[in-house]
């Protein structure tokens, strides 16, 4: 990838750097078009780096397939990925309780935990080796104009036509609000707090979650015993949890955490993000696709956010692929439908899981926590319904774009 030093035409450009952004310019530019990524600023590719990032993703089987045939897996290997082979997810009151195990289904593993920063790097070293992929940094949009070809404008006053914006800036996207698609959603009045954390017992690799009354708490494995913690609860609370001592801070998550890894000491600072649910109205418009956060958002309590958007990143690299064998223009919306009809769908069923889950589990109502704990315990003991759960967990159970496909180094 090299530094634009003219601004002319592309095949494509993608507006934003990250996980999901960087996977549809590389994706494209394996797929033989060439492509503009625009990003602020470069991410650091260095490794290792001091700490962990506080910001992680449970990667699926089918997103670790995706990131292996993108060839940024090695890079995210030699760097850091933590498998894990267990879930337990409990509530609160009551003994209801899940227990997934990779072993019941014949997997190595359920899936991975890994630093958003460590799958960003991976990805940018592979943009790098890709000649068809220009860099363009620091450019604020202006306007767009949605013509045959589209057109970003700078506001340094150059600008930039391709066949196809991608729009992959994040929930507040520029180029969604520009492009006048509406949304619908509404904020979940919660923070999640993040930070990483030394075990006393060890992580087991396995991933635990134990639902409260004002949200989940997720202790998600990393390497060398280590947990990153989301807990999701009110903004009070989560205020409160940013300003106390750290001791005290340590003694209230192991609290939480009912003990199950024995005292969790802090491993570097704590934030904390506030939740939302969004959906864009449309997905596309001529000359324009929007993919992860930018066309959707859900709740964090079972990590799929990351997924969802990688999954939008296949099925659009599936759809240019077929668009440029028949001819047919890039940003035609007979092609972008095909696009949005491939994702809409699934990411408004998991946006809609992930909501229904989070209002059955984070209340103190009596009748939805006999409900709750009833639910758990049929599904632990019965095991048709616990294999579906963990295969779901690996991303299966759904068409698969190409790039997600079987991977024959996959273990």
């Amino acid at each position: 990838m090299k530094a634009a030093m003219t601004v002319t035409d592309f095949d494509i450009a993608v507006v934003g750097g990250g996980m999901v952004g960087a996977s549809v310019a590389l994706a494209a530019a394996l797929g033989g078009l060439r492509v503009a990524l625009l990003e602020r600023k470069e991410p650091s590719r260095d490794w290792p780096q001091p700490g962990y990032d506080t910001r992680v993703s449970a990667l699926t089987r089918a997103s670790q397939v995706m990131l292996q045939n993108l060839g940024a897996w090695r890079h995210m290997q030699a760097m850091r990925v933590t498998p894990y082979e267990r879930m337990r997810v409990w509530d609160r009151q009551g003994s209801g309780e899940i227990r997934f195990d990779a072993a019941d289904i014949g997997e190595p593993d359920l899936g991975h935990i890994v630093e958003n920063r460590v799958i960003v790097a991976a990805l940018w070293r592979e943009l790098d080796a890709q000649p068809g992929v220009e860099y363009l940094g620091g450019k604020t949009v202006r306007a767009l104009e949605l013509d045959s070809p589209a057109r970003l404008l700078f506001e340094d006053g150059t600008d930039l036509s391709a066949q196809l914006l991608v729009a992959a800036d994040g929930a507040r996207s520029r180029l969604r609000e520009l492009a006048g698609i509406g949304q619908h959603g509404r904020d979940y009045d919660q923070q999640a707090v993040v930070a990483t954390v030394l075990a006393e017992q060890g992580n087991a690799a396995t991933a635990w979650q134990r639902f409260m009354p004002r949200g989940p708490l997720a202790l998600l494995p990393l390497e060398r015993e280590r947990f990153s913690i989301v807990w999701s609860t009110s903004p009070d609370e989560a205020r409160e949890l940013l300003e106390l001592p750290r001791s005290q801070f340590e003694a209230r998550l192991t609290r939480a955490s009912e003990g199950v890894c024995g005292r969790l000491q802090l491993d570097g600072e704590r934030a904390a993000f506030p939740l939302r649910l969004q959906h864009a109205n449309a997905y596309v418009r001529p000359g324009l696709a929007l993919v992860g956060d930018a066309a959707h958002v859900i709740h964090p309590l079972a990590g799929q956010g990351v997924n969802l958007g990688l999954l939008d990143a296949g099925v659009l690299a599936d759809v240019l692929t077929a668009a440029r064998q028949s001819g047919e223009p890039l940003g035609g919306m007979g092609v972008l439908r095909r696009y949005e009809r491939g994702r809409k769908g699934h990411n408004l069923a998991v946006q809609y899981a992930m909501d229904g889950f989070k209002h059955l589990f984070s209340n103190s109502n009596p009748g939805l926590y006999l409900l709750r704990n009833l639910g758990l315990g049929l599904a632990n003991h019965v095991p048709a319904m616990r294999h579906g759960f963990e295969r779901v967990a690996l991303g299966q159970g759904i068409e698969l774009p190409s790039l997600a496909r079987n991977h024959p180094d996959c273990r």
